[in-house]
């Protein structure tokens, strides 16, 4: 599934500014890649990534998410259909078990239970969780295991674009090289677009397309 931005300009406006977060943006992002935007704090990246998400709407420009614009999107549906969003602090809901968390997504779509709990073990397994693992709550998860039910939720969800914000900025090396490589298999094996926000010079290396967010604009 495509996401394509033409000519993308959102402003924030403070009492004294307005100030330009992200000015005049335009790009194609195809499915079956995986794409690393990486940039200073305050270039851009996380506004970008918020209104591609449809947390927001352009105030210039739009957002075309599989041919659609953002703007005529039921943007709940939207989020809970195509895209999915995994972020730097994982997210969970820290009084629902690991299992529970996995199929939270799939209660919204009204899936009958047996499905759901079939469908969350086969999620689980494949980002490499043990079964023990089912009944614990998120605090008694190391940040790269909570990032990895971030992962098997959205595997459940099975959106077909995945938008990711500085999805290893709490990890140690290791989690964050087999973080990314999860997410790049998304793309690679199951034809997702996936699009990866970070500081972590670590994952350029494994993205196969780097862009740069400065001063609002896409490099």
């Amino acid at each position: 599934m495509p996401i394509s931005l033409n000519n993308v300009s959102y402003s924030y406006k403070g009492k004294y500014q307005t100030v330009r977060a992200v000015d005049g943006v335009s790009y194609d992002f195809e499915p079956g890649k995986c794409y690393a935007i990486i940039g200073k704090s305050g270039s851009g990246k996380t506004t970008l990534l918020s209104l591609m998400a449809g947390l927001d709407l352009p105030t210039e420009g739009e957002i075309l998410v599989d041919g659609k614009s953002t703007k005529d999107w039921d943007r709940n549906k939207m989020r809970r259909d195509a895209v999915s969003v995994i972020y730097q602090n994982y997210n969970l809901f820290p009084l629902l078990t690991v299992q529970e968390n996995i199929q939270y997504p799939l209660s919204l779509k009204k899936m009958p239970k047996k499905e759901m709990t079939s469908l969350a073990l086969e999620v689980r397994k494949r980002v490499e969780l043990p079964e023990a693992y089912d009944k614990r709550l998120p605090r008694h998860l190391s940040g790269g295991e909570q990032q990895r039910v971030a992962i098997a939720r959205t595997l459940a969800q099975g959106c077909k674009i995945i938008l990711a914000d500085e999805p290893t900025g709490n990890l140690d090396s290791a989690n964050t090289r087999n973080i990314v490589e999860i997410l790049c298999s998304l793309a690679h094996d199951e034809g997702c677009t996936v699009i990866i926000v970070t500081h972590d010079t670590s994952v350029v290396g494994q993205a196969d397309i780097v862009l740069q967010m400065k001063d609002g604009s896409l490099i």
